[in-house]
């Protein structure tokens, strides 16, 4: 386990490693971010999004939570969607649950959890409107890794449900929006190969606000 001071030790080391093979890295992360990618995760502190992508600093956009929530009543979660689309540009927004996801197994409890009940409350909603598929899972583990599925993909419609998603994707073909699950007994990234247009033409009947002014 590493110690506060240690952290501080490996900076100077990371500063120094950059440097030996670009001296101009710092400069040039200083002068701005265009990432491609905006990555919606899980808090835990198992998933990293730049290690499991392989990405470098400025290529990826990130917002964490615990269970990789996108709840239009979380403004943290509504202002990164809305920069992210709006000013960065992103081309793909990706919510990645985890197996062996603590906020999922809180939710699957039937107890009070006290401050974490409204915030769970995004979980069991996404278990209601699955339960039939889910209560014929006699196995709790496999159970367990088709919610982190199926909130994955709930999560995914709740981006989708987003004004500036539609609007920009309407005017100019992008963001894409992708559901992914990482596998930390492996370390494989599962793409649940959600159908994005397909998922916006099913909503847009109640939630189109593409054509909006």
């Amino acid at each position: 386990m590493i110690t506060y001071n240690e952290v501080f030790e490996n900076n100077k080391k990371w500063i120094q490693e950059r440097k030996a093979t670009d001296k101009d890295f710092f400069k040039k992360l200083a002068e701005g971010q265009t990432p491609n990618f905006l990555y919606i995760g899980c808090s835990d502190s198992r998933v990293t999004a730049e290690d499991l992508m392989g990405t470098e600093p400025g290529e990826v956009f990130v917002h964490r939570n615990v269970a990789n929530i996108v709840s239009n009543i979380d403004l943290n979660a509504m202002s990164v969607i809305d920069y992210a689309v709006g000013t960065l540009e992103v081309k793909h927004i990706v919510v990645c649950g985890h197996y062996f996801c603590g906020g999922v197994k809180a939710a699957m409890q039937a107890k009070d959890l006290g401050l974490l009940n409204p915030w769970l409350r995004n979980i069991r909603d996404v278990y209601r409107l699955h339960r039939e598929e889910l209560n014929a899972i006699t196995d709790e583990g496999k159970k367990h890794n088709r919610l982190v599925e199926l909130n994955v993909e709930e999560q995914c419609i709740n981006v989708i449900k987003t004004a500036v998603v539609q609007k920009t994707y309407m005017s100019g073909g992008y963001p894409t929006v992708h559901g992914w699950v990482f596998d930390v007994q492996t370390g494989e990234l599962i793409d649940l190969k959600i159908d994005f247009a397909e998922k916006l033409h099913e909503i847009q009947e109640i939630y189109n606000l593409g054509s909006a002014e």
